[in-house]
């Protein structure tokens, strides 16, 4: 089949959806983007909330320096991405601590001297993921292509690859032990907030290699993105119709169209269906068991009863108070508890110089915490009393975290909108609100993009790597790779 007679339908315009869609257009593919919502970008989207434009989850940029995930995807589509470099990643305050992440780790080691080994070796392992990933990395594996495909890489980068073996199946606490560094709760509470962030688990249980990529984020930089974080997901439609493709909105998909293991089409709330050779599903894997119950061959790790959602709050604020603290985005964390629920919050002010985000004076504030989806589908059982009553709790305790390291807070907000997984569940189609992909505890048994369909593949951040903007490009070559190695076969 010729890539130009090969019709793709993409199922969510996700970051992962798009980025996979907009690489086949560029390879001739005819594709078909079908958003629910009226506007791209899923989880990493901005919206407009009165006379503010908020990020409505992701707030931080990844993955464009140089060689990096986006860096390459601009190039290879031709899209100049309007981002600005921040010398300060973040900022992490505990108690009376407050460390700079920065692309240099001077300040953290100045603070926990006993850390510089680790740091040396860390900063090693991420490098050499970095160069292993910097193409469609064939994990997990999908036959023995595969695993010839990852043994000749891993050859070409001998003796280095050795390295990575013994950490495999070793967690981050592991690592920490090994470094005796477990034995310090004040930087191990600050390791464990890096992971949750990233790999959606703490250091007892993330696996060491996902680890070394999640803490070298600040490092290998972040930036802010002109317009916001949904600005990515924009540029990639664009590119997607520059190719020929198309996005439509307000397009639901509620029924999968098969025939034994083929996808012959989909069907659309609206009461549309469309034919189709390939399906790209930018959707977690609950989610998809809902649509026309048609499970992948692997179980979600991420589950209902296991994985993360987020309670935000969207916060008009006026810009003097980021501008006392010295820092755009705060990682602020309670003494102690376990992390989530309103004890570690991550703060994110729109940029100064973005005037379309906030009135003059002011900025468009994200706080979010990580959040089990149980407790609000109970409490919505119980009524919608119970269920505001349990939103105010929330905002209450998130607020009151908020104010203890920027007491200043209190007369600066000029406005709080609160969003729950409920409101995830709705944005987004994932169920329960599932948001920032599955723990990442293992490199073994993960979920990857292949199904019981031959012809339906899933992309986003819960299928493997899935860790932040530059975890979901990666993932979406993989999708990528996958698909045009199937048409090659349907050629011969």
């Amino acid at each position: 089949m010729d890539l130009r007679d090969l019709h793709c339908i993409v199922i969510g315009a996700g970051i992962g959806g798009l980025a996979a869609v907009a690489l086949l257009a560029r390879r001739g593919v005819q594709v078909v983007v079908l958003e629910a919502q009226r506007y791209p970008g899923g989880c990493a989207a901005t919206f407009s909330s009165g006379d503010y434009r908020f990020d409505a989850g992701a707030t931080v940029g990844c993955g464009f320096h140089p060689g990096g995930p986006l860096d390459r995807l601009g190039r290879e589509l031709g899209i100049d991405w309007p981002v600005h470099s921040e010398p300060l990643a973040w900022q992490y305050r505990h108690r009376d601590l407050r460390l700079d992440l920065l692309s240099s780790r001077d300040a953290i080691i100045s603070r926990f001297p006993r850390s510089k080994a680790f740091w040396k070796e860390q900063g090693k392992i991420a490098r050499l993921l970095w160069q292993l990933s910097a193409e469609a990395l064939p994990w997990p594996v999908c036959g023995v292509r595969d695993v010839a495909d990852l043994v000749s890489r891993s050859l070409a980068v001998l003796p280095d690859s050795a390295r990575l073996l013994p950490f495999m199946r070793r967690t981050a606490w592991d690592w920490l032990r090994r470094y005796r560094l477990h034995a310090d709760p004040e930087f191990v509470r600050f390791i464990d907030a890096q992971l949750l962030i990233s790999v959606q688990t703490t250091s007892l249980q993330a696996n060491a290699l996902n680890a070394a990529i999640a803490l070298d984020l600040p490092v290998a930089g972040t930036w802010s993105v002109e317009g916001g974080i949904g600005t990515i997901a924009q540029q990639l439609a664009d590119s997607i119709e520059r190719d020929g493709g198309a996005v439509l909105y307000g397009k639901k998909v509620t029924r999968l169209d098969t025939i034994n293991r083929e996808v012959l089409g989909v069907e659309t709330a609206d009461g549309d269906a469309l034919a189709t050779d390939m399906v790209v599903a930018n959707l977690t894997h609950d989610s998809f068991v809902l649509l026309n119950n048609s499970a992948p061959e692997l179980e979600s790790p991420a589950s209902s009863s296991s994985g993360w959602s987020a309670f935000v709050l969207y916060l008009g604020v006026d810009a003097s108070l980021f501008e006392r603290a010295g820092a755009d985005h705060l990682q602020i964390v309670a003494p102690e508890g376990e992390l989530g629920e309103c004890r570690s919050l991550f703060v994110s002010a729109s940029p100064a110089g973005d005037a379309g985000r906030a009135p003059e004076g002011q900025r468009a504030v994200t706080v979010s915490t990580h959040t089990r989806p149980e407790r609000w589908f109970e409490a919505l059982r119980q009524g919608r009393e119970a269920y505001e009553a349990l939103k105010q709790e929330y905002t209450d305790k998130a607020l009151t975290l908020l104010y203890e390291q920027l007491p200043e807070a209190r007369d600066a907000i000029r406005s709080v909108t609160a969003a729950t997984p409920h409101s995830w569940e709705n944005w987004t189609g994932r169920l329960h609100g599932l948001v920032g992909g599955y723990a990442q505890t293992s490199l073994f048994g993960v979920p990857g993009p292949a199904t019981k369909y031959n012809n339906l593949f899933l992309v986003g951040d819960s299928i493997f790597p899935g860790q932040s903007l530059p975890g979901v490009v990666t993932g979406a070559r993989r999708t990528v790779e996958l698909i045009l190695r199937r048409a090659a076969r349907q050629r011969r």
